[in-house]
Parts: C-alpha cells; sequence; structure tokens
C-alpha cells in the first residue's frame, strides 16, 4: 500500500510542477527559472504543514506522509531541475543572477517551512 502511495503522490507531484511551470512560461517573459522558484517555495510551505499535521500531532493517518510528503511534494519539488538551471545561468555568462537564484530558492524555502511549521502549530 504504501509504494502505491509513492507512486500516485508523485505522479500528482510531478503533473502539478508541470502545470505549474507551463503556467509561469505562458504568462511571463522573465529569464529566470520562477516556476522551478515558485515549486520549491510552494513545496517547502506544504511541508511544513504536512510535518505537523502527520509526523507531530497525528492528525492525518500516516499514509499521508508516504503519499504526500514522499510522493507529491518530493515529485513537486525540484532541486535536481534548481541545480541544473544554476549551472546553466552560470555556464550563460551570468554569475550574479546564478547566485540570486541559489539564495533566493534555499532562504526562501527555508523561511517557508519554518512560518508554516508555526503557523500549523498554532492552529492544531
Amino acid at each position: 500500500m504504501q509504494w502505491l502511495a509513492v507512486a500516485a503522490g508523485g505522479a500528482l507531484g510531478a503533473l502539478g510542477r508541470y502545470g505549474l511551470n507551463g503556467l509561469v512560461y505562458h504568462y511571463s517573459s522573465f529569464r529566470f527559472p520562477l516556476g522551478t522558484l515558485l515549486a520549491n517555495v510552494i513545496g517547502s510551505a506544504l511541508m511544513g504543514v504536512m510535518f505537523v499535521l502527520i509526523i507531530e500531532r497525528g492528525i492525518l493517518p500516516p499514509i499521508w506522509r508516504e503519499f504526500f510528503m514522499i510522493g507529491v511534494l518530493g515529485a513537486f519539488t525540484t532541486f535536481s531541475t534548481f541545480s541544473l538551471e544554476t549551472l546553466t545561468l552560470w555556464h550563460n555568462g551570468q554569475p550574479l543572477l546564478a547566485l540570486g537564484y541559489v539564495l533566493a530558492n534555499v532562504t526562501l524555502c527555508l523561511l517557508f517551512t519554518l512560518a508554516t511549521i508555526g503557523l500549523t502549530r498554532m492552529l492544531y
């Protein structure tokens, strides 16, 4: 059952990331890889919520860890894509944009995870 939960969640997470990147690409002409940044920030925020609800409080059944935290968010967040996009920016002669992209991803993802853990703890 756990393998099926991870697989189903992974499929949904991958489709979500694909859809988000498609929307951002369609509506933005900015060269910055905003879709990946948004996926990482949103995923980090949701990871904070799920951590509290599943791991700390036990409000959701343990199978939701496999489905949502490992499957959905594992596929939705995009660290490997983030790494490649950072190197691409660097190799295309944009080292400051690459550095800004790294700092934005790491800082925003940590802050959103921390913030949603705190908010979810207050609510539940």
